[in-house]
């Protein structure tokens, strides 16, 4: 697990705690972005960063399973919660919300899995990099410019991870909250194996034997 990067993200989280932001029921760009339907008996958000090594392997080898086996099935409903853990990260985040909401987890995917080129790559621009990879997403380069300069988006992101912080005790990513008839929002953190996460979503879920 990754720890956060708190220092890299203070400063702009002063002013993300500021009353006059949106809330995400105001604003389209931090509406909920989610997979799978919508009455699913087990929802879990997962808190993670595009940047985050840790997510990057889950949803590589994990994510796919769960998606065949939980989520496809009308098991599991998936939402996808913003925790950068660095400015990079940030960034990223900000333009895959300002994407249209069906862009959105495709984008998210890609990023994940070309992380070593875009986000680690030595010498690497990243904001060249997120620039050309929104491009093929359909974002246009006036758009990409207007959504990293976003002071409104950036703050409402934090502050979203703010609140997971101080609610759920999120510090590390990828994190897992879980919510379903039999327990609600029971947490757990790490590269899950596909066993152990859906042996959560059992019990969660109220299921037995």
């Amino acid at each position: 697990m990754s720890p956060t990067r708190r220092s890299l993200l203070l400063a702009p989280l002063a002013a993300a705690l500021l009353p006059a932001l949106a809330r995400a029921d105001e604003d389209p760009l931090m509406a909920p972005r989610a997979v799978g339907a919508p009455n699913a008996p087990v929802t879990v958000r997962e808190y993670f960063s595009l940047t985050c090594p840790h997510c990057a392997r889950f949803a590589r080898d994990t994510l796919p399973e769960i998606r065949k086996n939980l989520i496809d099935t009308g098991k599991l409903r998936w939402v996808y919660e913003d925790f950068p853990l660095d400015q990079v990260a940030l960034m990223a985040a900000m333009v895959a919300r300002a994407l249209p909401p069906d862009r959105y987890e495709p984008f998210v995917l890609a990023l994940l899995q070309s992380q070593d080129r875009w986000a680690f790559a030595r010498d690497v621009n990243n904001t060249e990099e997120i620039r050309k990879m929104a491009a093929l997403a359909g974002m246009s380069h006036d758009t990409f410019e207007k959504t990293i300069s976003d002071t409104k988006l950036r703050d409402a992101i934090l502050t979203g991870q703010d609140q997971a912080e101080k609610k759920y005790n999120v510090n590390s990513t990828p994190t897992f909250i879980f919510s379903g008839p039999a327990q609600k929002d029971r947490s757990e953190s790490g590269e899950m194996t596909y066993d152990a996460f859906a042996k959560v979503v059992a019990e969660v879920g109220g299921a037995t034997g």
